[in-house]
C-alpha cells in the first residue's frame, strides 16, 4: 500500500514509521509513505500556506492553491488504482493507494475541500491542534490488515471492534499477582469453554462500557443467553 501524506509538517508524522507495526511494514516494502508540504508549492516569497477568514473572526484558515498543487502532484506521483470506526478502517486498507491531507488552524478552503477531497473523517468529537496525528492513528490502524505485517494474520481478525464488540480481558504469566488469580476455564484447555468465556466477557464489557456498539449489533441466541449469564454474574459480585 502507498499512502502520500500532505501536510505543514511533515516531519512529525514521519515518526509513525519509526514504532511499531508500521515501522515492521515499512521495513518489509508492504507500506510506502510519502509526504508533500505545501509550503514547497507556495507562490511567494514567504511560503505562506494560510490567511485570514474572509467574513471576519477568529484564527486563520489554510489556503487552497498550495494545498491544491500539492494533493495534485501526489496524485500524479502516485499509481492510480464519516467517523473513522473499523469498518472504514478495514475498507480503506483494500486501498491499493491514499492521499491524507492533514489540516491546521481554523479550517480549510471549503473550495479546495470541494475540489480535491473525496472524504473527511474523524476520529472523535474533540479538537486538536492538527490533522497529523489523526492521520499518524489511522496509519496504525490501516498497517495491521496488510498482508505479511502480523506475525498472526488471524490477529486483525479478532481486534477489538472487528466484530462490533469491546475485547475481552487478557491473562499471561504468572498465574497468581498479588492475589488475583487468572480465571480457571482459561487454565482448563477445554477451547469451547474458553470461546464462550472470552464472548461473555466481550459481550459484558460492551454492555457495560459501550451500549451504543450492542445497539447497533443483532446479538444471536447464544449471545443473547451469555451476556444474561455476564449480568447474573456481575450482579452476584455486586451482593456479595
Amino acid at each position: 500500500m502507498r499512502i502520500d501524506i500532505v501536510s505543514i509538517f511533515p516531519q512529525l508524522v514521519k515518526t509513525v514509521g519509526e514504532f511499531g507495526v508500521t515501522r515492521i511494514a515499512l521495513e518489509r516494502s508492504i507500506l510506502e509513505l510519502n509526504f508533500w508540504d505545501p509550503r514547497d508549492y507556495c507562490e511567494d516569497n514567504y511560503r505562506r500556506i494560510d490567511d485570514r477568514p474572509y467574513g471576519g473572526g477568529p484564527g486563520m484558515v489554510m489556503q487552497a492553491p498550495p494545498h491544491s498543487a500539492a494533493i495534485r502532484q501526489a496524485r500524479s506521483a502516485r499509481p492510480q488504482g464519516s467517523p473513522l470506526d473499523q469498518a472504514t478502517v478495514e475498507r480503506l486498507a483494500g486501498e491499493q493507494a491514499l492521499i491524507l491531507l492533514a489540516g491546521r488552524y481554523e479550517g480549510i478552503d471549503q473550495r479546495l475541500l470541494d475540489t480535491e477531497v473525496d472524504e473527511e473523517l474523524s476520529i472523535g468529537d474533540y479538537v486538536v491542534a492538527g490533522g497529523e496525528l489523526p492521520a499518524m492513528v489511522l496509519i496504525e490502524a490501516l498497517v495491521r490488515y496488510l498482508p505479511g505485517v502480523l506475525g498472526n494474520e488471524e490477529s486483525a481478525q479478532t481486534y477489538s471492534f472487528s466484530t462490533g464488540l469491546l475485547d475481552w480481558p487478557h491473562y499471561t504469566r504468572p498465574e497468581n499477582f498479588e492475589g488475583k488469580k487468572v480465571p480457571s476455564t482459561l487454565l482448563g484447555g477445554n477451547h469451547n469453554d474458553i470461546r464462550r468465556w472470552r464472548l461473555r466477557q466481550a459481550l459484558g464489557q460492551t454492555w457495560l462500557r459501550r451500549p451504543d456498539l450492542l445497539a447497533k449489533r443483532f446479538l444471536s441466541e447464544e449471545e443473547c443467553l451469555l451476556l444474561d449469564e455476564f449480568k447474573e454474574q456481575l450482579k452476584g459480585q455486586e451482593s456479595s
